[in-house]
């Protein structure tokens, strides 16, 4: 077990799974508290680091694209203060900090996950039902149905139809869009067949929701990773009925289901630059046999060349550790 307790947040990792909650501190955004805790799964991630400043360091999580919802809505544009996948470390937690990645790595190596992308959400995203108030609307979503209520910010002629009501298997895609300077952001909902509305400006468009750069604008971007993690996956192969089941995340099969379990294919181990070779899914901690044979395969590639003589004592001395 790791941890780091920072006033940003606490990192706890039990060797499987990478918990992150947000620190109660004022500094802490609102979009990180409003999301709350988040437990990213080892198979999500591709990677770890720790940069260290003259003040202070920053471990930085990096997961594989297509793994979450949020990361995918964003794309990118959260700022550093709401990105979840980031923690200021004091100064004197520095080699705390280095612990924790190295506890992370070597787990990434020994269960030789693939950092490249994937094709199914790997975390659940935004906790339901959720409702956030910002721009011109208050937007709700329960995991069936999308209810946007308009404020007195709205145009006229997009308010005087009333609030709107969009059943999930009706969206196709979602979008979502900061504002910058004096440029307006935006989070619309893209309806399958409705290309009038989609082209309008999304002070007009009845199906978006028009950002004017407040505080609580962040937190949209929640609400569309909340419907997106129950769309079909943008990178996922079209199903033969063309979509996932409203309410039921993508390669699950169960309503609210975790991530499903897939084939470990060889990569390269995030991390340290070496690259691992094919082998079975995770040696699980209480196998004996299955640790053992575990070892054996990375001293195989070892001796290829495969594996350099530091990275494979490093992953012997984590399989010697749950012997």
């Amino acid at each position: 077990m790791a941890e780091i307790i920072q006033k940003d947040g606490t990192w706890t990792f039990d060797g499987n799974t990478v918990r992150i909650v947000p620190g109660k501190d004022k500094g802490v955004s609102l979009l990180r508290r409003t999301l709350g805790e988040i437990a990213v799964p080892l198979e999500a991630l591709a990677g770890i680091s720790f940069e260290e400043g003259r003040k202070s360091g920053r471990l930085r999580l990096r997961l594989r694209d297509g793994a979450d919802p949020l990361l995918g809505i964003a794309g990118g544009r959260l700022d550093d203060g709401s990105e979840p996948y980031r923690l200021t470390v004091e100064k004197d937690r520095f080699g705390v900090a280095e612990y924790l990645v190295d506890e992370v790595r070597e787990a990434l190596l020994l269960d030789q996950v693939d950092p490249g992308p994937v094709d199914r959400y790997l975390l659940p995203g935004p906790a339901l039902p959720i409702t956030v108030g910002a721009g011109d609307a208050t937007v709700s979503f329960d995991g069936r149905r999308i209810r946007l209520e308009w404020n007195w910010k709205t145009e006229e002629s997009k308010s005087s139809g009333g609030p709107r009501t969009l059943v999930l298997g009706d969206v196709a895609a979602v979008e979502w869009l900061p504002s910058a300077g004096l440029e307006n952001g935006y989070l619309r909902f893209v309806v399958t067949g409705n290309t009038s509305a989609t082209s309008a400006a999304p002070k007009y468009d009845p199906h978006a929701v028009d950002l004017y750069g407040f505080r609580k604008d962040p937190l949209m971007a929640l609400v569309g990773a909340a419907v997106a993690a129950r769309l079909p996956h943008p990178l996922a192969a079209p199903s033969p009925a063309g979509r996932t089941p409203a309410g039921e995340l993508p390669g699950t099969g169960t309503p609210g289901a975790g991530p499903v379990e897939s084939p470990v294919t060889a990569s390269e181990a995030t991390g340290t630059g070496a690259g691992a070779g094919a082998g079975t899914g995770s040696a699980g901690g209480d196998d004996h046999d299955a640790l053992l044979r575990r070892l054996r395969e990375l001293g195989e590639l070892h001796q290829s060349g495969i594996l350099t003589a530091e990275e494979f004592a490093t992953a012997k001395r984590a399989i010697l550790g749950r012997l």
